[in-house]
């Protein structure tokens, strides 16, 4: 087949032109102009599928006439991958997942490609490593024997043509940024050739009934690498979150078509790969033996679990004109505006002041319910009076001293008192209406209410 000549596109007004210019001979944009294909070859020998009442040809469906049947799901075999993925994965999803060098991604979609090999076939392209070291790699992982073909190959094409002759029903990309098509010119890891080699592919899935995995980079921000389109082309986007220095790493869902976003899975890195935290709360607890002046336990939710996490705050006298205010698993903006709310509706300024805050176990909170154990672990620090031992606390504090109810209230109240809190602080329309036996809540209406509890303690 004779190769297609590239063709350039104008971002701005659409203009095509067979050479690549620095500026767009029609609205006379600078840099506007991109490569694309000049056509989407079918893929050949597809095996269409269809919905039930529906023929492969059809072009148009009425909408009673799609049975509105639920998706058959299929286990990896790791449980908290199946939880981020909504049940399972789905028959012709693309699932795209990112994280940074070396946190595990290819470890953990090796762990799952051997457990899927047991029972269906499974097709793994490396573009980044020899066949040798993914051999080493699985000997490490002990899953040598799993039933796995590999394939090293980076042209798009040929690995399509390749999973067509062999109709794997598992196939995983590593990595997205390695693989390229023979329609455009641009090298590997540019931007057209990501969003054309991602299109072959999802048609590829939709057709077959393949579920693909796709392994993406991130860049410094920690966001994907590439095109934003190719998070919208995807079912499923996850995320592998982790510090560096620790041996836990959390998986995100941050998309997912077939089931909740937000949800998370944690792995511990071990030397025989990742293994699946079961009770993930025990180990973002520090399980403090005497009272400690700045920290909390706060109870936040992950898609369906709820968590325990430790919120820390440290607070110190500032020698700057310009007092620093510090976030780690924090928005830093959300900090400033609560130490406002502080200072107008608690009567506790801190203008003058360092504060500090960290999630313990690098977890990343971006619900507000955060809100009412920041301040508490913030005024604990900076009196330094503990609050007792075994009490958390959650709640949205809104900008006239209110403190907001959040969702999952009862769900949040019962993780407390599965892990042996004594107390918990919650915003007042949260508190059940009947009385917990093994924890005592305490509703809060105001921000004024919680400094009072906390001049008691």
């Amino acid at each position: 087949m004779a190769k297609a000549k590239p063709l350039y596109q104008c971002s701005e007004c659409g203009a095509q032109v067979p050479k690549w210019a620095g500026q767009c001979p029609e609205c006379e944009a600078w840099n506007s102009l991109g490569e694309v294909a000049v056509t989407l070859p079918l893929i050949k020998g597809a095996r269409l599928t269809a919905y039930p009442g529906e023929a492969p040809g059809d072009r148009l469906t009425p909408l009673e006439a799609v049975a509105a049947d639920q998706e058959t799901r299929y286990s990896t075999g790791i449980e908290e991958l199946d939880r981020v993925l909504g049940g399972g994965m789905v028959r012709g999803s693309v699932v795209l997942i990112g994280g940074d060098p070396g946190i595990g991604k290819s470890t953990l979609l090796l762990q799952a490609a051997a457990t899927l090999g047991q029972r269906f076939s499974t097709l793994y392209v490396n573009g980044e490593e020899s066949l040798q070291q993914v051999s080493l790699r699985a000997q490490r992982l002990g899953i040598a024997r799993s039933g796995i073909t590999l394939l090293a190959e980076t042209q798009v094409e040929r690995v399509l043509e390749t999973a067509l002759r062999n109709q794997p029903r598992v196939l995983v990309i590593d990595s997205i940024q390695t693989i390229y098509t023979d329609a455009l010119q641009s090298a590997p890891g540019a931007v057209a050739q990501l969003r054309d080699s991602t299109a072959q592919l999802v048609r590829f899935a939709k057709q077959t009934g393949t579920t693909v995995f796709l392994i993406g980079h991130v860049t410094k921000e920690g966001t994907l690498a590439g095109p934003r389109v190719l998070e919208h082309m995807v079912d499923t986007v996850l995320y592998f979150e982790g510090d560096g220095n620790s041996r836990y790493r959390v998986v995100r869902a941050v998309k997912n078509r077939f089931g909740a976003v937000n949800e998370l899975g944690v792995f511990a890195m071990t030397d025989k790969g990742l293994r699946e935290v079961n009770n993930p709360s025990a180990i973002f607890l520090s399980h403090h033996e005497t009272e400690i002046p700045g920290s909390i336990v706060m109870v936040t939710k992950e898609g369906s679990r709820p968590l325990l996490v430790e919120v820390q705050a440290l607070v110190a006298e500032s020698h700057l004109g310009n007092p620093r205010r510090l976030c780690v698993g924090l928005d830093q903006n959300r900090l400033v505006m609560l130490l406002a709310v502080l200072q107008r509706h608690g009567g506790i300024p801190m203008y003058d002041q360092d504060v500090f805050v960290n999630i313990v176990g690098g977890v990343r909170i971006a619900e507000t319910a955060a809100d009412l154990a920041v301040l508490l672990a913030a005024v604990s620090s900076l009196r330094g009076r503990p609050l007792a031992l075994g009490t958390a606390a959650f709640g949205e504090v809104g900008l006239a001293g209110e403190i907001r109810p959040v969702q999952n209230g009862v769900d949040r109240i019962r993780e407390a008192a599965k892990h042996g809190f004594k107390r918990i602080l919650v915003p007042k329309a949260n508190a059940p209406k009947k009385s917990e036996e093994k924890i005592q809540v305490i509703g809060i209406g105001r921000l004024s209410e919680a400094m009072d509890i906390m001049r008691e303690d």
